[in-house]
């Protein structure tokens, strides 16, 4: 068996149809699945069994010998949230549950940090293991990202294999349900379809123009390869990012989505909203060699070529991963 949890999600629904694809079967979801809005992610994928996330500590107590590999990609994500405790119990402690687990039971494990582990960017982005200690996140759900960090890093007792995947800016099919939270192509897609323009948030600092703020736009299938690789090499454990390696502007974003929706560009700026705005991330950009030295040597998605596909072939067809 091999378990994803947060399955019903973005990036888990993709991963569990690219192992599909890819021949791996016996494919279990671990999820909450009250959350009906995400329920059209896993339709048509082969799977042994649905487990719900409060029941999957015990199951895999009963289950252990049955599993090969488990993504732990369920998190709260909400970088909007404010409440330290969603994020202890949620993405510290629930997390916790599935290391210790995969260290009893002999379980290899890739598991779902952030790129807002890195805050501001200050002491840059490289995935240094020595770097977490240092950090300092700009809000509570980077920070509960980086408290596992370190807390896994500093475990007598690791799982035989074991990776955290340092996501920057994903994007792709199956985000629909996530809300504020999906990425800009998405909504990029819904504003210039309904209204034939797009609002960009205005700079705040007189470093940066109008739209051009940099981040690192990474497309969901690259992420999805990626995890395939450590799963089938299974060897140099550790940190790792995990994004495109070359940040681009969101006018770049914009232009291009109305490129892929041949529709001439209109785009207007509005204030970044205030809640948001003293968190706000305005340089991202994923070191990538350390990925790359371990033998991961595929190119990743250009973001023409990932919004071009996006839009084409999910978006415009209503289609997912």
């Amino acid at each position: 068996m091999i378990v994803v949890t947060g399955a019903a999600g973005f990036i888990g629904s993709c991963l569990v149809g690219e192992l599909a694809r890819r021949g791996y079967a016996d494919l279990v979801a671990v999820d909450d699945f009250s959350r009906t809005d995400k329920a059209r992610n896993l339709d048509g994928k082969p799977l042994s069994a649905w487990v719900e996330r409060s029941a999957f500590p015990e199951w895999l107590d009963a289950n252990e010998r049955f599993v090969q590999f488990i993504f732990h990609l369920g998190a709260r994500t909400d970088t909007t949230e404010f409440d330290r405790r969603i994020f202890d119990e949620l993405n510290v402690g629930y997390s916790q549950q599935v290391w210790e687990r995969c260290v009893r039971y002999g379980i290899p494990l890739v598991y779902a940090s952030s790129g807002a582990t890195y805050g501001a960017g200050e002491l840059g982005y490289a995935d240094d293991e020595a770097l977490p200690f240092r950090l300092k996140p700009l809000n509570p759900y980077g920070e509960s990202k980086n408290d596992f960090d370190k807390w896994a890093l500093t475990q007598e007792r690791k799982p035989y294999f074991w990776a955290g995947l340092k996501f920057f800016n994903v994007y792709g099919p199956n985000e629909g349900h996530k809300g504020r939270m999906a990425s800009v192509v998405f909504h990029a897609f819904q504003q210039i379809t309904a209204t034939g323009g797009m609002k960009l948030f205005r700079s705040h600092r007189p470093d940066f123009k109008d739209g051009e703020q940099l981040r690192d736009f990474v497309y969901v299938k690259d992420v999805c390869d990626v995890c395939l690789f450590l799963m089938e090499h299974r060897t140099h454990s550790g940190l790792y990012n995990l994004g495109s390696g070359t940040a681009r502007t969101f006018l770049d974003l914009a232009r291009n989505t109305f490129q892929a929706l041949g529709r001439e560009e209109r785009i207007t700026f509005i204030d970044t909203p205030a809640d948001i705005r003293d968190t706000y991330q305005y340089f991202t950009e994923a070191r990538m060699e350390k990925l790359r030295g371990i033998g991961y040597d595929r190119p990743f998605h250009t973001l023409e070529a990932g919004i071009a596909d996006y839009v084409g072939n999910y978006l415009l067809k209503d289609a997912r991963l």
